[in-house]
């Protein structure tokens, strides 16, 4: 399956230190696993954390989860080394932080041939949005709102009103450029209301799912950034009826009361693409 068509809805991040989680990690019903070698790892444990995170993506059974490597910035001692040694690693992407020009991801791609995402998490990151989705070796964005809120000096708000320029600009370039973009992290792991709300707003404003940080949050994104069944049953009356409006010859059909057009029947079309990737995922 080609890594853009496969769903995103969960993105879990894992310390790439941990043998304890990277083992825990084959079990979780996420679709997506950020392997981290820079937030989660101490400085002193970081060269070791390499051999750790090889040895246990050459292990495998993580199936059909996208396995994506976050290295650390190239402005620190390690970069390098991990840019190298994530080329040699049985991942599908490589995850670059802080990204604030094509110039990084230059020189990333400089050092592995693999998929590149970007963390998106400063000012100069999101003004420079556009050009970074363009990227020809980039196929994904990540929203680090917890950095970008202290980069912006932003208060907390359930509503995340001082982050919706932010997300906005990033999630525009990415749907210009067919970038997988996925929202950032809600730290109360423990608070499943809101949670929920904020997989809600993120869905609805057209993320492709939601970073985690603990597998309690799993099933609430899951299902929040899945189409719902009411959703499927919508989308298969809505082209059957479009269908049936054509041999008829008319360009539009009526579902519920409701003009259906060319470009709801591609929603549709879309909607069931999705669902059907999240099936074979589940298999």
């Amino acid at each position: 399956m080609d890594l853009t068509m496969r769903p995103y809805r969960s993105v879990l991040y894992i310390p790439g230190s941990k043998d304890r989680a990277l083992d825990k990690a084959r079990g979780l019903p996420v679709d997506a696993i950020i392997f981290d070698l820079e937030d989660a790892v101490s400085p002193g444990e970081k060269p070791a954390a390499r051999a750790t995170l090889a040895a246990a993506l050459a292990q495998g059974g993580y199936g059909k989860r996208t396995k994506i490597v976050r290295i650390n910035g190239f402005d620190t001692e390690w970069g390098e080394a991990d840019a190298k040694a994530a080329n040699d690693m049985d991942c599908d992407a490589v995850l670059l932080p802080k990204v604030e020009s094509t110039d990084q991801l230059d020189a990333l791609a400089r050092l592995t041939d693999k998929p590149l995402w970007a963390m998106m998490e400063t000012p100069k990151g999101m003004l420079n949005a556009a050009s970074i989705g363009a990227h020809p070796q980039l196929m994904g964005m990540v929203m680090g709102t917890n950095d970008l809120a202290k980069e912006l000096n932003s208060r907390f708000r359930a509503d995340r009103l001082p982050m919706m320029a932010s997300l906005g600009m990033c999630l525009l370039a990415a749907k210009a450029t067919g970038c997988v973009i996925v929202d950032g992290v809600y730290n109360a792991f423990k608070d499943d209301a809101g949670l929920k709300a904020e997989c809600d707003q993120g869905r609805d404003m057209g993320f492709d799912g939601k970073t985690l940080i603990h597998p309690a949050q799993v099933e609430i994104t899951n299902a929040a950034f899945a189409p719902t069944e009411a959703e499927i049953e919508l989308a298969k009356r809505q082209i059957a009826a479009f269908e049936e409006a054509e041999k008829a010859g008319q360009g539009v059909a009526v579902v519920d009361g409701k003009i259906v057009e060319n470009l709801h029947v591609a929603t549709a079309q879309s909607l069931l693409a999705k669902a059907d990737a999240i099936a074979a995922l589940s298999e």
